[in-house]
């Protein structure tokens, strides 16, 4: 199989002298994780991410993208899905663009782990259970939190999700980057996490999403690919009983399908 029979065509992209704003407001409409930066001729520079998005703290409207996009991997409609696959997967990113040729970067397409997962079998020696490859360090939070120091730990951390939890540790929810750009919660900076405008910053209760799903460490990791898919969500909640004992990305999944 190759990237052109799974990639999608005429993606949206931006291009480098356009406002961080338009970028932000674009992945807000469209539910995007991530848009191809180009130049003026719809050459491929780069991506953008909703963490690069996150990390523009500046106030003023007329920051530009270029300087926040980061160097991608490149695909070519010719290449093999499963080489595709572990560029996408060890440059741990969400998609990646797809160019004509490697002498000529015009952008073509894009191709996603949600691609990926769509059209990849699982390996008969790859990892069958959540508990082989979901990460078992999980950051949680109450609902109460403020977001303006969930979004902190979000980039200090690099998590792209954090369940919310109870006060007896259960979970009843997710926040994620996309329910942060989505808010518009975004305006309240980082260097504001600690300080006097915490209060302007609003409860992860108001932000969420829910309900929370979740999985048991024993569950296949096609059911997870199933039900990651089916919701369109990034990360599932893994338990033992009632407590969260971790928590599985697509990121995970890919790395299973090839690993």
């Amino acid at each position: 199989m190759k990237v052109s029979d799974i990639m999608s065509e005429g993606p949206i992209c931006v291009k480098e002298g356009d406002f961080v704003t338009h970028a932000r407001q674009l992945m807000r409409d469209h539910y995007l994780r991530g848009v191809v930066v180009t130049d003026e001729t719809g050459r491929l520079i780069g991506m953008l991410t909703d963490q690069d998005i996150l990390r523009v703290t500046a106030t003023r409207s007329n920051v530009t993208v270029r300087g926040y996009a980061r160097e991608c991997p490149t695909l070519t409609p010719e290449m093999e899905v499963e080489k595709a696959a572990k560029l996408i997967q060890e440059a741990k990113i969400n998609r990646a663009p797809v160019i004509r040729s490697t002498t000529d970067r015009t952008v073509l397409g894009v191709l996603s782990n949600v691609d990926l997962l769509k059209n990849m079998k699982l390996p008969k020696k790859a990892p069958q259970t959540i508990r082989e490859i979901m990460s078992k360090k999980v950051e949680t939070c109450l609902p109460e939190a403020r977001v303006a120091t969930i979004w902190a730990q979000m980039l200090d951390s690099d998590y792209t999700g954090i369940p919310v939890v109870s006060k007896k540790g259960e979970p009843i929810g997710m926040i994620t980057r996309r329910d942060i750009l989505k808010s518009g919660a975004i305006r309240i900076g980082v260097e504001d996490s600690h300080g006097p405008r915490l209060s302007e910053s609003p409860r992860v209760e108001k932000v969420m999403s829910t309900p929370a799903y979740t999985l048991n460490e024993e569950d296949s990791v096609e059911k997870a690919v199933g039900m990651i898919l089916y919701y369109d969500i990034g990360r599932i909640t893994v338990v033992n009983g009632k407590k969260i004992s971790g928590i599985v990305d697509r990121q995970d999944l890919l790395k299973a399908f090839v690993s």
